[in-house]
């Protein structure tokens, strides 16, 4: 009878569909009352951060109405009036949305949020106490055989309910007037007492460097749910705790133990769940496209938030799929399935850009979020300079730690810290011998490196590239030297990096060694590197001299990570622009048939374009001899007309290129006429 929602499953201080419990047996609805009143009870043992007065009046209360339930289940009350019935069906809905709030109170990481909702927590807690007053007024108590004293506790119980008064504790009030004078001194370019700081985290029950990181993340992911949903009010108080905490998490906890937290991982544990699922499932029931923002309405089912939004405001009140009246048009976000299916799109090679757009994409993080959240984002960012240059050994490490986790996802945060001067220091602390210090440091030099700021300090700097690829050659951790590769592939974004960086000797032979020895991570940002810097085309003779090809053939026949395969095939495609790299292509035994065999069968339309492209640019180059081979081939025709089908793609039209120029072959070919088509292959081909 009970619906059982994860905390992380619905968005704070938003109720799922709760509906009140009707045409149920009465025996069966005191046992569910029963069954959530001690639900609510327990958390009497749990640590309220807010809202202590109002969380304890309400178990008092709650508790007294489960010993009237109790009594109550072992009477017989199959005669009950249907007054009584309707009085236990609203109490059960009430009691439901009682659960909730106590479990968003009571919910770690959203303390200071609640704090500075104090006041509306309080007049939910006033309405739902009320609500039970209310539903108290209709039990007709006399009729029911229950104890006197039962009966005199309830009376109690309806009398207080409905003169409760639900107020903000005088300590909540007084702690959220000292952030708020805390906030207003940010916004006033003015660091504020840490002494005051300290007291007001304290009240909270936010002591360490852990539980402040625990209060950012659920800062960061309401603020993603409220820029989809455009709601600035929101927009601004979350962005402001967020920027305020972060101060906090770098500049009062910085002797805390220290706890990795590395979000990247955070998705390998449903490696093996994902393999079982359908991802039809995936598909809302009304569009029938991926979902991209997954909400559950009041019928249990779910839907894309934009199909069933137009479903509502076309007047339809029924679920599309069930045919059920809707309750409410309450949308709750099923933020489980939305993670499920972003990590399964992420695995197997799906295009993401709506969730890209909606979830991952950072731009909305130019700007600060607020004027308190930009100037505390500004004195950490010269803190933790400060602690890079001067600090102690453990300091510095902190210090780069804290940097890598500003500047991972926030381009304002990245913009400040460059500002600010980080870059330089973190380049010198490449050279450390403390492998931590070194990760660390090569992470939040990524970070910056993504920022156009940031790619210019580090070129500019007398030996920042240097030390990169330094770290790439000899890092003391495999993390290290993967993170290192990955900072090349940013740099190599601008074009006159990919000169300067394919000029130092040791560059590419060292992203090569990666793609050999490398852990996959590191594979795949090497190829990445080397892609970006092969842009340039006068480093294609180095990746050939160290044998570029026929690496990339013997990676692309043993690896089982698509991506792997497609980032091999750009490079080769790539690298078969020019004649020698056609060459060394036609002279790899293997590479050739690998190639039409991953134009025949690989899943991949991206593999499958870079497939089509060698071919074209063998061909142009190579001419007959290539030809031959495709034309000799029938599973190319095949692959090749799949790839024709991409609509006006500039593959689509490379196959239908190709697709000719077999047929003239083979036209020629049978009238003795193949020498003719050698000589003018180019010009066949390409006016095609």
């Amino acid at each position: 009878m009970l619906t059982r929602f994860d905390h992380n499953s619905r968005r704070i201080l938003k109720f799922p569909a709760v509906l009140p419990s009707q045409d149920v047996n009465p025996i069966t609805l005191l046992r569910s009352l029963i069954t959530l009143s001690n639900s609510i009870t327990s958390y009497q043992s749990e640590f309220f951060a807010t809202q202590r007065r109002n969380g304890r009046e309400s178990i008092r209360q709650i508790g007294i109405l489960c010993l009237f339930f109790g009594e109550l289940v072992e009477q017989d009350v199959s005669g009950l009036a249907d007054s009584a019935v309707l009085c236990f069906s609203e109490l059960h809905h009430s009691f439901q949305k009682i659960r909730f709030l106590f479990e968003d109170c009571t919910r770690g990481g959203a303390r200071v949020f609640l704090l500075m909702k104090s006041h509306f927590v309080a007049t939910q807690f006033l309405t739902l106490i009320r609500a039970v007053g209310t539903a108290l007024d209709i039990l007709p108590l006399n009729s029911i055989k229950v104890s006197r004293e039962v009966k005199e506790l309830v009376e109690m119980v309806a009398k207080q309910a409905r003169k409760a008064r639900m107020e903000v504790d005088p300590e909540d009030d007084y702690a959220m007037k000292r952030v708020m004078l805390i906030l207003n001194q940010f916004e006033n370019r003015f660091e504020p007492d840490p002494i005051m700081i300290k007291r007001v985290l304290h009240y909270l029950g936010i002591n360490s460097w852990s539980e402040c990181h625990r209060e950012i993340r659920f800062l960061d992911e309401e603020i993603s749910l409220v820029s989809v949903e455009n709601n600035e009010r929101d927009l601004h108080i979350l962005s402001t705790l967020a920027g305020f905490m972060r101060y906090c998490r770098g500049v009062l906890f910085e002797n805390s133990v220290l706890e990795n937290f590395d979000d990247q991982t955070a998705g390998k544990g449903n490696l093996e769940i994902l393999s079982c699922l359908n991802p039809e499932d995936f598909r809302c029931p009304i569009s029938l496209e991926l979902m991209t923002d997954p909400v559950t309405v009041s019928t249990g089912q779910t839907y894309d938030r934009v199909s069933i939004q137009k479903w509502l405001k076309s007047g339809n009140l029924i679920c599309p799929k069930t045919g059920g009246k809707l309750a409410t048009t309450e949308l709750v976000p099923n933020l489980n399935l939305r993670k499920v299916i972003q990590q399964y799109c992420i695995d197997h090679g799906v295009p993401i850009a709506k969730f890209q757009k909606q979830s991952r994409d950072i731009s909305s993080t130019i700007l600060p979020g607020s004027p308190a959240s930009a100037e505390a984002i500004n004195f950490l960012s010269e803190y933790l300079v400060r602690r890079l240059r001067n600090g102690s050994e453990k300091q510095k490490s902190r210090a780069a730690y804290e940097i890598r986790l500003l500047a991972k996802s926030n381009i304002y945060n990245r913009f400040c810290l460059i500002g600010a001067g980080a870059i330089p220091p973190l380049l010198t602390l490449l050279s450390s011998s403390d492998s931590t210090m070194q990760e660390n440091a090569i992470a939040g030099l990524l970070k910056l490196s993504k920022h156009s700021n940031g790619k210019k300090v580090i070129i500019n700097h007398n030996n920042g590239l240097n030390s990169i690829l330094q770290v790439l050659k000899t890092g003391s951790k495999q993390e290290s030297k993967q993170i290192a590769a990955a900072t090349i592939f940013y740099l190599s974004s601008i074009q006159a990096n990919q000169k300067l960086i394919g000029e130092i000797p040791d560059a590419i032979p060292s992203l090569i060694e990666q793609i050999k020895t490398g852990t996959s991570c590191g594979k795949k940002n090497s190829l990445a590197a080397l892609f970006g810097i092969l842009l340039y085309p006068k480093n294609h003779h180095t990746a050939l001299q160290y044998g570029i090809i026929p690496l990339l053939s013997n990676l692309i026949s043993s690896t089982d990570k698509p991506e792997i395969t497609t980032d091999s095939l750009a490079i080769l495609a790539t690298l078969s622009e020019s004649f020698d790299g056609s060459d060394i292509i036609m002279k790899t035994p293997s590479c050739l048939p690998l190639v039409i065999k991953t134009l025949q069968s690989s899943p991949s339309r991206a593999a499958k374009e870079y497939c089509v492209s060698i071919l074209l640019a063998l061909c142009n180059n190579l001419g007959a001899e290539v030809i031959a081979v495709l034309a000799n081939n029938d599973t190319v025709i095949g692959g090749l007309y799949t790839v024709s089908t991409y609509g006006g793609s500039p593959a689509s039209k490379k196959a239908r290129s190709l697709i000719q120029a077999m047929h003239r072959f083979n036209e020629t070919s049978s009238s003795g006429m193949v020498g003719n088509w050698d000589s003018s292959r180019t010009a066949r081909i390409h006016s095609c």
